[in-house]
């Protein structure tokens, strides 16, 4: 008796969007999707009023004269609730990536898009809400709160610790002002990205004031940057750019010397570089006296207490990014780690943090990933638990 295997049909996604490289690459992969293309809003509901048999939507989050995220919660309000959803965006944005999550779109892809990926979610989605007999509804700031006992213990320990603390808070604040001559701040603050949210992040100032000034001349010793010539980008055309209407452009367009070069390709091109995510130079030149012995008994780190107590963070998280450093991953495969809240210690950094030896920016998006997909309340106490002994770190980074 012959052993007939059922085919695997290509999966009916419609895509809505104009964009030449999305439709030619999902084109170009037919045995697995089977493209249909409208271009705006309207035509998208009127598609689905037409067709039911469609296995997924996926929506350039900008549209002419609308956005992916309206016309999900329209086709939501008809009562449209087992239909995976995908929002496609060619910049990272983090307040769209919340404002799409909150509303309840099943993901979020930031190009160059993945196929393998977009499979992959579209079967797990649509298998998901085809079992699922709830209602798909707009999430609320409640449903991105940390879990009640990590949230406890959080402003329990912050607190608590703010308050032993102060005293050594008190004198590293005295040493950086007379160390400074009497001059400038003594902390230091930045907007970083962490679980899906932009806040501004706390710490004593470890640098000379000008330090920000210096970075550019410093980008050779950054210990995860791959090693290359300073070549500068090149203004040439954009691809994306070249297959729209003169005069239009795919993404915003950026001031780059006397020329100007479209957001989507000076990022394209830092990227094909080679250009690092994370930033870590050992030996910082740029850190003062007080901040060294600051940094290596972590003491400058201790006003993230009050991030903690806000709810920015957590004490136990993947280490919340400057903004320019977030803006490196949007690839769906490392873009999980903004999925676990923001900590002030977490795995990378016991693990890695202080021993003889450098870490690849490859192995941190991983352990960062690792702790994204595995963290839990016990697990965060054995980190912590963990973190004693690397805190009086043995390197100047």
């Amino acid at each position: 008796m012959l052993n007939m295997e059922t085919p695997i049909l290509p999966l009916k996604v419609l895509y809505v969007g104009a964009d030449a490289l999305i439709i030619e690459q999902m084109e170009a992969n037919n045995d697995v999707f089977s493209l249909l293309n409208v271009e705006n809003s309207l035509q998208a509901i009127k598609f689905l009023d037409e067709n039911k048999d469609i296995d997924s939507i996926l929506c350039e989050e900008w549209l002419p004269g609308d956005n992916g995220i309206d016309l999900f919660r329209f086709i939501r309000n008809k009562g449209n609730t087992k239909l995976p959803f995908f929002i496609l965006s060619h910049d990272f944005q983090a307040t769209k990536i919340v404002e799409a999550f909150k509303a309840g779109i099943n993901d979020y892809f930031v190009t160059p898009l993945s196929l393998h990926n977009l499979e992959y979610r579209t079967r797990f989605v649509k298998s998901f809400l085809s079992a699922t007999s709830t209602t798909v509804t707009e999430a609320t700031p409640d449903d991105y709160k940390m879990d009640i006992k990590k949230r406890l213990f959080d402003v329990v320990v912050a607190s608590f610790g703010l308050l032993a603390l102060s005293p050594i808070l008190f004198l590293s604040v005295l040493a950086i002002w007379v160390e400074s001559g009497f001059k400038g701040k003594v902390y230091y603050i930045s907007k970083r990205f962490g679980r899906y949210q932009t806040f501004s992040f706390f710490k004593l100032r470890t640098m000379y004031l000008d330090a920000d000034k210096r970075l550019k001349d410093l980008a050779h010793l950054n210990q995860y940057a791959a090693e290359q010539e300073d070549v500068p980008v090149t203004v040439s055309p954009c691809p994306r750019c070249s297959k729209m209407q003169e005069g239009m452009h795919c993404s915003q367009l950026l001031n780059y010397g006397n020329e100007k070069i479209c957001e989507y390709w000076y990022l394209e091109q830092k990227k094909s570089r080679g250009q690092a995510a994370f930033i870590k130079i050992k030996d910082d030149p740029r850190i003062t006296r007080i901040g060294r012995i600051l940094r290596n008994t972590s003491i400058d780190e201790l006003p993230q207490l009050i991030n903690v107590i806000k709810g920015d963070m957590s004490i136990v998280g993947n280490r919340p990014l400057p903004l320019y450093e977030a803006n490196m991953l949007t690839t769906d495969q490392f873009s999980r780690r903004f999925g676990a809240p923001a900590g002030i210690t977490g795995l990378w950094q016991v693990e890695k943090r202080g021993r003889k030896g450098t870490m690849s920016e490859e192995e941190r998006k991983l352990l960062d990933n690792n702790y994204a997909d595995n963290n839990s309340f016990w697990g965060d106490i054995l980190l912590i638990l963990r973190t004693i002994p690397a805190v009086f770190q043995k390197e100047n980074v």
